[in-house]
């Protein structure tokens, strides 16, 4: 039914009296339509949070491990970079020429899981009677913020690698 904010209370009243005329051994229960909807949707916002801590662990992990992977990488080739920086190179060209495989393969990655997203987000988004359409917009966000913070993970060891004077990096190995 379809009752004002400011009748509820006396519409209750009356449909328990009404009731109670009709089959006094039943038992007059009512919810509202809001408090249904909260309780379907509580278990998504359980989830919700769950998967967002999850997200948030995943993405330190995978920063941690591209951070170890760079530096191990700069590491292997600290005498090529010794020898670019005494012949001129500049930090920012160093750090390109040690990101730049790096991100080639933050890239692909990004290719590759934005199908599947979508696919299941599509899945996901079916079960609701009322959904919206997921954009390309979304995952076009998703994908420029996975690469910038790609790339400032992996130019934040880049970087301070091409700082290191390169004179010690040459006479040290």
């Amino acid at each position: 039914m379809k009752v004002k904010g400011n009748e509820i209370p006396g519409t209750i009243q009356f449909l328990n009296n009404q009731v109670n005329k009709l089959s006094p051994s039943a038992k007059f229960t009512y919810t509202f339509i809001d408090e249904t909807l909260d309780k379907l949707y509580t278990s998504e916002n359980r989830m919700s949070q769950v998967f967002n801590w999850f997200a948030a662990l995943a993405i330190f992990i995978s920063c941690l491990g591209l951070f170890g992977l760079s530096a191990y990488s700069a590491k292997l080739r600290i005498k090529e970079i010794g020898v670019r920086k005494v012949l001129g190179a500049s930090v920012g060209s160093v750090t390109f020429l040690l990101s730049k495989d790096f991100i080639v393969l933050v890239l692909i990655a990004i290719f590759i899981s934005l199908p599947m997203a979508w696919w299941a987000m599509e899945k996901w988004l079916a079960s609701f009677a009322y959904r919206v359409m997921i954009g390309w917009q979304e995952f076009t966000l998703a994908g420029l913020s996975t690469l910038l913070l790609a790339w400032i993970t992996i130019s934040l060891q880049s970087a301070q690698t091409a700082l290191v004077n390169p004179v010690k990096n040459l006479r040290a190995y």
